[in-house]
């Protein structure tokens, strides 16, 4: 199969693994490990709150002053401290760049954390790295909802079959599928670059040459 494009999500995916640092940040403020992640995706208030600021229905400061009363912390400038720890996963983001200067276009689609008054995408410099970046908050429509990986694909100018979409969260996936991308579920970042090695055959960073492509490629 011959594919044009490969679509990543930031969180997780180029980036460092985003629960770890949400126990870090819980334990930076005296809390259980499990505190400030319990908060933002089991308490359905905090998942109500995610989900509208995903949307842009709510300013990142609202979002912030929501959860910090879940919690019982300040919730000043909340969203930067809790990512404080995070930090690009060097592995798959040179891979990415490999992929790209391979020939191939690389995209970004992620559900927004806010963008001000912190902005987490800043330092990655998406834009510049990427064909195509189409953030939640901006297109206000949100991972899974088929439509915002229809806009993705629109955007490449390219066909789902054309595709590879990696996402560290499962389901998130399936709506994928049934346009006809390819799916990668980003469990492990080692395991992520082997898979895009086998899929592309290109030489990538940190990948082992075996044709073993693992339970986590899912074509469509």
């Amino acid at each position: 199969m011959s594919y044009r494009a490969v679509i990543v999500d930031f969180g997780g995916v180029l980036t460092t693994n985003l629960d770890l640092s949400a126990r870090a940040f819980a334990r930076e403020c005296g809390l259980p490990d499990d505190a400030y992640l319990h908060a933002v995706t089991v308490h359905p208030e905090g998942r109500r709150l995610y989900a509208e600021l995903e949307l842009g229905n709510i300013t990142q400061d609202t979002w912030n002053a929501g959860i910090a009363a879940l919690i019982g912390i300040d919730g000043t400038d909340l969203m930067r401290r809790a990512l404080s720890t995070l930090a690009p996963e060097p592995l798959v983001v040179e891979a990415v760049q490999a992929i790209r200067r391979g020939g191939l276009k690389t995209a970004v689609l992620s559900n927004s954390m806010g963008m001000s008054p912190f902005n987490p995408y800043e330092r990655w410099e998406l834009t510049d790295s990427h064909d195509v970046v189409v953030l939640s908050e901006q297109v206000r429509l949100r991972k899974p909802d088929p439509r915002i990986y229809q806009l993705a694909l629109d955007q490449l100018g390219l066909r789902g079959s054309e595709c590879i979409f990696v996402d560290d969260i499962a389901t998130n996936l399936p709506p994928a599928q049934d346009l006809g991308i390819t799916t990668i579920h980003a469990t492990d970042p080692t395991h992520t670059v082997q898979q895009l090695r086998n899929l592309l055959g290109l030489p990538l960073p940190g990948a082992r040459s075996t044709h073993d492509i693992g339970p986590a490629v899912i074509r469509s």
